[in-house]
Parts: C-alpha cells; sequence; structure tokens
C-alpha cells in the first residue's frame, strides 16, 4: 500500500500546487480542499481496511517487494536522468516555464505504467496512461496561445488522475479485507442457528 499512499500524496500535491489562475479561484480553492479530503478518506479507509484484514499468520506470506533491484531499480534510474535532462533541454530551449509539469506528468505517467508491466498489475496502468497523455497535450499546448492552461491540464488533471486510481486500489482493498470476516460471521451464524434448533 506504500506505493498507493506516495500516488495519492503526488496527486494531492498536484492539486493543490496547480489549482490557480486562469481558473477561477473559488473552483481553484474548491479542488484543492476536494483533493485534501479526497486524501484524508483514503487514509481513513485504508486504516479500517488494516483494522478489519486478517491477521499475517492466516494466511500465506505475501513476499514483499524489493525495490532497490533489478527492472524497477532500472526504470527509476532512467526516469531521474530524463527528469533532469529534460528539464534542462526545455529551460535552455526557452520553452515556457508551464512545461515543467507536463514533462513530470508524462514522466510518472511513464513510470507508472512501467512498474504496471514489472508488477503485472493492469489497474494501475489506467491512471499511468492518463498522467502520460496529460503531459503529452500539456507539451503540445505549450506551442500555443493556451500555454497559461498547461497547469491545470497537466498538473491539476493528473492529480485528479492518481487519487481516482488510488481511490480504487484502496476500495478495492477494503472490499476484499471485509468480504472474509463478512462470510466468517454468517458462517459462524449459521452452525450457532443449526445448534440451536437441534434436539
Amino acid at each position: 500500500m506504500s506505493g498507493v499512499f506516495l500516488g495519492a500524496f503526488f496527486g494531492t500535491v498536484f492539486v493543490v500546487a496547480h489549482a490557480h489562475a486562469p481558473l477561477n479561484p473559488v473552483l481553484g480553492n474548491a479542488l484543492r480542499v476536494l483533493a485534501v479530503l479526497t486524501f484524508a478518506g483514503l487514509l481513513t479507509l485504508a486504516r479500517r481496511a488494516g483494522r478489519r484484514g486478517r491477521p499475517a499468520a492466516d494466511g500465506p506470506e505475501v513476499p514483499r517487494a524489493d525495490w532497490l533491484q533489478g527492472k524497477f531499480a532500472f526504470v527509476v534510474g532512467a526516469e531521474v536522468a530524463l527528469l533532469i535532462g529534460g528539464s534542462v533541454a526545455l529551460r535552455e530551449g526557452g520553452a515556457p516555464q508551464e512545461t515543467s509539469v507536463a514533462w513530470i506528468a508524462l514522466l510518472v505517467g511513464l513510470h507508472v505504467l512501467a512498474l504496471a508491466a514489472v508488477r503485472k498489475r493492469r489497474g494501475i496502468a489506467v491512471p499511468g496512461a492518463a498522467l502520460a497523455a496529460l503531459g503529452v497535450t500539456g507539451l503540445g499546448m505549450a506551442a500555443t496561445s493556451a500555454v497559461v492552461w498547461v497547469p491545470f491540464v497537466s498538473g491539476v488533471l493528473s492529480g485528479m488522475a492518481l487519487l481516482v486510481g488510488c481511490a480504487y486500489a484502496i476500495t478495492h482493498t477494503y472490499r476484499s479485507a471485509v468480504r472474509p470476516q463478512d462470510h466468517d460471521r454468517g458462517k459462524q451464524d449459521r452452525e450457532r442457528l443449526g445448534t440451536s434448533v437441534r434436539p
């Protein structure tokens, strides 16, 4: 779940940092509040899922991901190099300042897509594709008169896509934690009822 929390945190930061002009100030503030409340709600739901879930001893042990070895380390290294190199190239090329958020959104989207392939999780590929598309769109807008809207498209919308994707993941985890307990409780009730009707 650490990756989900990280994604939700960055999604919230994207919205809070970029919900500014040319957006209406009331709408911008409303989006910021919504993002923060969504993040708080996801934390609450995840805690409830943790409390209601089965103890680790009841099920097979899940191997912990090794984030610093193998394919993921290669992905992270390439991402850092592209982030620094791309930022320098954009700045030296005279690109508008707004392109920085579009470049970050593109790299984060590609990062999530690569992570989905490494971890074999198709669900997280959807927000990854959305971020990559919003990043490319923002880079394209940078050469037009709509450049002032790049922070909204590549920042706010990307943040919302991350929050929605993380909300789906945490909701799925919560339901998975609740269902076994509901099943066990129903089984116990049936057994108790069966005992009470025996002669």
